[in-house]
């Protein structure tokens, strides 16, 4: 799927939830924990980190962010150092979670969230601007649309507020 289509795609299902935006970048400040992370590449959804991820998004007053998705079942690796690991726990482990800093903008009449990464365990995000589209935020829930998933295809995430 073209980057194009993908935008479009994402727009269409933000049209179609606008109602469910909020308009003050204050609604979405706080601590999120994940709820779901899917996406979708060539017409099929998976699990984008495994089933059962866990994860959490910190959205500060002054506007700095710190996310975290952490894949379930990670192997355990057997050198005991997390600097040793084989090919496989490296892969395993990197093919399973994402964790990234930086600064956010929230653009409600655009209905996007800008994260501003400063650094990323997917490193071709340092220094980016990652936008996502947002379907929903309210009190309780944040589900936003990742145009390009850093595993490929469109990835739709839901978030839950912590409590």
């Amino acid at each position: 799927m073209s980057q194009a289509i993908r935008m479009i795609a994402a727009t269409l299902i933000i049209c179609a939830a606008g109602s469910a935006i909020a308009q003050r970048a204050k609604d979405i400040e706080g601590t999120w924990t994940l709820v779901s992370s899917v996406n979708e590449l060539d017409g099929k959804k998976t699990d984008q980190f495994g089933p059962n991820p866990k994860g959490m998004l910190s959205l500060s007053a002054d506007g700095r962010f710190m996310l975290t998705i952490i894949g379930e079942g990670l192997p355990k690796f057997a050198s005991n150092n997390r600097a040793t690991g084989t090919p496989e726990e490296n892969k395993a482990v990197m093919s399973h979670s994402i964790a990234m800093i930086g600064s956010y903008v929230l653009d409600p009449d655009a209905k996007t969230l800008i994260l501003k990464t400063e650094s990323a365990t997917f490193p071709n995000w340092n220094a980016t601007e990652q936008r996502r589209l947002i379907v929903t935020l309210n009190a309780d829930e944040l589900t936003y649309v990742t145009p390009s998933a850093s595993g490929g295809g469109v990835g739709t995430v839901t978030w839950k507020r912590a409590k």
